[in-house]
């Protein structure tokens, strides 16, 4: 049977994602566990977090674009177990400091395969509604030391660089920074290599860009990790916008994949 032309455009574009590329791609599913205004707007009352009259957040509509988004509370529910299954993407952006059963539930799913995304920033750039000491205020640093501990890294920042965004060029492409930190591997991860035992590093990790991205496996799960958290801004171009969703997809593409790249 033959189908007629205009049901084979609705197929088509049936298959295609924003931009009109076609995806092959399975829906994810994609965890935010993040003290910035993603899943929310950021407000003054209650009237203004629910309104409908502001635009979603745009980091969110791309994620919602590839899958399932799940907000979290806690990384560790009742049974102190990442609340995610292990095939999920866990997006870590500028979180609060974690409680211990946090960090153990998360370097567990980590181990048992789950993948992480990053965004530890050391200096938050992002303009925010609160002033510092609002609990409402998102995390300005980054307080990530255990777990960073615990997968080979240690995280540093220069208080004598100049602020202002610029980008750093990526595989993925130009990623855009404000006042970043770096990582340098510590501990038993000199070369990367490292054992699950009380007080040593789990990971195998490679640290690029002069150390404002670290790439790291452990055991089954995988984590990538970015020293900033400005790609997350809301830019006024909408220029800017498109080229902020290309390279967060770029990222999640990454971290999807198994294995550190380049090995």
């Amino acid at each position: 049977m033959r189908l007629k032309p205009v049901l084979l455009l609705a197929l088509a574009l049936a298959g295609c994602g924003e931009g009109g590329a076609v995806s092959s791609r399975a829906p994810e599913t994609i965890g935010l566990y993040s003290s910035l205004p993603i899943t929310w707007n950021e407000s003054a009352d209650i009237r203004g977090l629910l309104s409908d009259d502001t635009l979603p957040h745009w980091a969110l509509t791309t994620l919602r674009q590839r899958g399932r988004v799940i907000p979290l509370d806690t990384l560790a529910n009742g049974a102190g177990k990442l609340p995610l299954p292990a095939t999920a993407i866990l997006i870590l952006a500028q979180p609060r400091p974690l409680m211990p059963q946090e960090n153990v539930a998360l370097d567990a799913w980590v181990r048992g395969g789950g993948r992480v995304l990053l965004l530890a920033d050391p200096m938050l750039t992002a303009h925010s509604l609160f002033g510092p000491g609002d609990p409402r205020r998102p995390q300005d640093i980054a307080m990530l030391s255990p777990i960073l501990a615990r997968w080979g890294l240690t995280q540093e920042f220069d208080d004598e660089q100049a602020a202002g965004e610029h980008v750093v060029r990526l595989p993925e492409g130009d990623l855009p920074v404000n006042l970043p930190g770096r990582f340098r591997l510590s501990g038993m991860n000199g070369d990367g290599a490292g054992m699950g035992t009380a007080g040593e590093t789990v990971s195998n990790c490679q640290v690029e860009a002069e150390g404002l991205v670290a790439d790291c496996t452990a055991a089954k799960g995988r984590i990538l990790a970015l020293s900033d958290a400005a790609l997350l801004e809301n830019p006024e171009e909408p220029g800017a916008v498109q080229l902020r969703r290309m390279i967060l997809g770029a990222l999640l593409d990454r971290v999807s994949a198994r294995g550190i790249s380049g090995k």
